[in-house]
């Protein structure tokens, strides 16, 4: 027997086929095999057709199905992951109306800040456990306010991963997860927020059926089994947003336990066992994948958006068609804390640690006569691991015990240079497994479909690959440069 996941990135999509009963990889693939391009009409915005999303699904599933050599008729349930925070909203026939507003797009910043002081940020917090902000929300309200004809035109709003599901089963369902993703969940009445639904007069029709992250959400469709390759009937037993997913795959699942992702944007993701916020909203409580009316179990989310798009920004334009390990490789030979060079990686879209802000991405203390490429690719992976401890720092405001981050062997954390300069000034030693978001939905699809009974089972072929422990000899360096990161970062929040 056999179970598939999805992770349906702003990158790219990736599927994976695992064995159910010995938790062993069988197939991986991903599509389209250049990045999915990000449309920006104007500055700030970030958009995707949801419909590219599905044709990169039908090629990728096929695709993984023939090359593999499988029995269509094994795969016995499908799990989905999917990049949060964005907007999907479609007819009465299914069919989007318009572009998605992903994750990274900044538009709906104002609505959110003027919503959370208008209800009051004490309100905001100790029910919904965040600003309004720029998540969901506030970009539908967006839609309402500058796109009336199309607002009129709703019949369901949904998450990305609310898409791929209805078009896989023709059934619009999300999860709890989901809703609180978007801040449309009152933690405290454990309902959705009254309060956000009359404050932008939302009706309460627009919102998709609700069920938790295991359960079957649907069956493949006769038309979507078709586009696939696959046999009707087959059941969509789990769907989490990318960053609560990665957790997951990770096996993190109980409080104190963290998780970290470094592709486009950089995460660190850590469970708690109490209903807390960050008094700024800096750092974002969702509800985990395992959590119950019984037992709490909330994600708190360090997101920051720019990180890995810069180190791939870097490689376009500064790499000369050089690969990402040749870009490690040079990076590798230069001295910690880059011969003075810090970079402020925050060029894609409002950053929430700084409440909102966009404050673009800077190269400070390049010399034309003593620095090379290489000082540039090193500068840039220590700045993305300095955001990160930034971050971390506000994450430990909130009495979060950081000692062991467990991340997937894969993006920046391929990088020694990224890892070993996170893991030296944070103190923290960095697990690496060999596992990754879609591998993680299609296990979460055997426990969802009851072909495991316990996570423990889910889990028991999960190995851990690599260490990374903080480097004594390195680390009086790598604080210094942190330090004269920070002084450039404040700088430049205070102007």
């Amino acid at each position: 027997m056999l179970s598939l996941g999805y992770d349906v990135g702003s990158s790219s999509i990736k599927a994976s086929i695992i064995d159910i009963e010995t938790g062993k990889l069988v197939a991986c693939d991903f599509y389209p095999k250049e990045e999915m391009k990000i449309h920006s009409p104007k500055p700030g915005w970030a958009e995707q057709d949801p419909e590219s999303w599905w044709e990169y699904i039908k090629i990728l599933t096929k695709n993984i199905i023939k090359e593999s050599k499988i029995d269509k008729k094994d795969i016995k349930c499908i799990g989905i992951s999917y990049q949060m925070h964005g907007l999907v909203i479609v007819d009465e026939n299914q069919k989007s109306i318009r572009p998605s507003i992903i994750w990274c797009d900044s538009r709906a910043v104002e609505i959110g800040n003027k919503a959370f002081n208008e209800l009051g940020s004490q309100n905001c917090l100790k029910n919904l456990l965040n600003s309004p902000g720029n998540f969901t929300a506030s970009k539908l309200r967006w839609v309402k306010e500058n796109e009336p004809e199309n607002f009129k035109k709703i019949n369901k709003f949904m998450l990305p991963g609310d898409f791929i599901g209805m078009k896989l089963t023709g059934d619009i369902v999300t999860t709890f997860s989901g809703l609180s993703e978007g801040i449309f969940w009152n933690f405290n009445d454990k309902s959705i927020s009254k309060e956000i639904l009359s404050y932008f007069e939302f009706n309460e029709s627009l919102f998709p059926a609700v069920m938790p992250t295991f359960a079957a959400h649907g069956k493949l469709s006769k038309s979507a089994a078709d586009d696939l390759g696959m046999v009707e009937g087959t059941v969509v037993s789990y769907r989490a947003g990318d960053q609560p997913n990665n957790a997951f795959s990770l096996n993190v699942l109980n409080a104190g336990e963290i998780a970290a992702t470094a592709g486009t944007s950089g995460v660190v993701y850590g469970v708690i066992d109490k209903v807390n916020y960050d008094p700024q909203s800096r750092v974002n409580p969702f509800i985990h994948v395992n959590n119950t009316k019984e037992q709490d179990r909330l994600g708190v989310l360090l997101c920051i958006s720019g990180t890995g798009i810069l180190n791939s920004w870097a490689r376009k334009n500064f790499g000369n068609g050089i690969s990402y390990n040749e870009m490690n490789s040079l990076a590798e030979k230069i001295e910690p804390g880059s011969n003075g060079i810090s970079v402020l990686p925050f060029g894609n879209g409002a950053e929430r640690i700084f409440e909102n802000r966009t404050i673009g991405c800077q190269f400070i203390g390049i010399d034309f006569n003593r620095h090379t490429n290489a000082h540039i690719f090193r500068a840039l992976q220590e700045g993305i691991a300095f955001s990160f401890k930034y971050g971390i720092d506000i994450m430990k405001e909130m009495g979060m015990d950081i000692k062991i981050i467990r991340a997937g062997k894969t993006n920046m954390f391929l990088s020694p240079v990224f890892s070993q300069t996170l893991a030296n000034i944070t103190g923290a030693s960095i697990e690496l497994y060999d596992t990754d978001g879609s591998q993680g939905a299609a296990r979460g699809a055997a426990y969802g479909a009851g072909y495991y009974k316990s996570f423990n089972e889910a889990f028991k072929s999960l190995n851990k690959t690599g260490e990374i422990n903080p480097a004594e000899t390195e680390k009086e360096s790598h604080q210094e440069a942190y330090k004269l990161w920070l002084s450039k970062l404040n700088n430049v929040l205070k102007n």
